[in-house]
């Protein structure tokens, strides 16, 4: 089973081995690791995934 945590001011972090990440034209995306962590910030240079930009740009997830 897939679990979808939001984090405060942060990523989507997703847990679990049965989940496959695509893209907008429904290709599969490499995971490398698990779990992984998706960027909600916009401002990631490795998009769609988490690279702790957040932080750098003072990200607030409230909104």
């Amino acid at each position: 089973m897939a679990k979808i945590t939001v984090r405060q001011n942060g990523p989507l972090l997703v847990e679990g081995d049965d989940v496959t990440l695509a893209d907008a034209a429904g290709a599969e995306l490499p995971v490398e690791r698990r779990p992984f962590a998706l960027c909600r910030c916009g401002a990631s240079e490795n998009k769609p995934f988490c690279d702790g930009s957040h932080n750098r740009i003072g990200f607030d997830g409230s909104s």
